[in-house]
């Protein structure tokens, strides 16, 4: 009987490595996409936004742009902007005409848009999930599965344009029923001052500063 529950305990393990592994194909693509990023030393890219919640009813839509540099970035929608230089954030919430100003201290396991390109490095596995065409393009879809139980999100999927290898869209899928999906919809390489990343008060006519530092 110990011989079997032995035997049992060893086939367990080693199913559980072979799950624990990465799936080699979805790891050349991450890399390539990652290694693409890496060559453009800033970027401005257009995209949509969308939430939903079918256990809520809701879906709503918005569109931005964000301009990211190194581990900087300046996110803009139609009811906010979010500074960020690395060090320090600022929101600025339109309807208030208010900014919070804030120190940055980014969760561990948080996406960001400047660590989307790498995150599947650290704390994830991943595996590769089929090929999809859409609009003439060929992608490549790629799932991300936090290793920590802890996460919120227990899955985000990116798709990857196989000509290029930029990434067209993430989709984040949360334990509270939340989706969110980021499209990219234009993507352009530009050369752009450090100032972008710092928050200009003369250019918000009466704007209330709140410091929260």
């Amino acid at each position: 009987m110990r011989k079997f529950k032995l035997l049992a305990v060893l086939l367990a393990a080693v199913f559980m490595t072979a799950q624990a592994q990465n799936d080699p194909k979805a790891g050349e693509i991450l890399e390539a996409m990652s290694a693409k990023y890496k060559t453009i030393p800033a970027f401005r890219a257009a995209f949509t936004y969308t939430l939903e919640n079918q256990n809520s009813g809701v879906k709503e839509n918005t569109s931005g742009n964000i301009t990211v540099k190194n581990g900087k970035f300046y996110l803009k929608m139609a009811d906010q902007e979010v500074i960020n230089n690395g060090s320090t954030v600022w929101t600025y919430l339109k309807e208030s005409n208010e900014v919070n100003i804030s120190d940055y201290q980014p969760e561990e396991d948080a996406i960001t848009p400047t660590n989307i390109y790498t995150i599947y490095k650290k704390g994830y596995k991943y595996t590769y999930v089929e090929q999809k065409k859409e609009g003439g393009q060929m992608y490549d879809v790629i799932d991300l599965t936090p290793e920590s139980k802890n996460n919120q999100i227990y899955k985000i999927r990116l798709m990857v344009n196989r000509k290029d290898r930029s990434i067209k869209s993430f989709k984040t899928f949360e334990k509270n029923g939340n989706r969110q999906n980021y499209l990219i919809t234009n993507f352009t390489p530009v050369d752009v001052d450090d100032k972008t990343f710092v928050f200009d008060k003369a250019k918000y006519r009466n704007v209330e500063v709140v410091d929260l530092r």
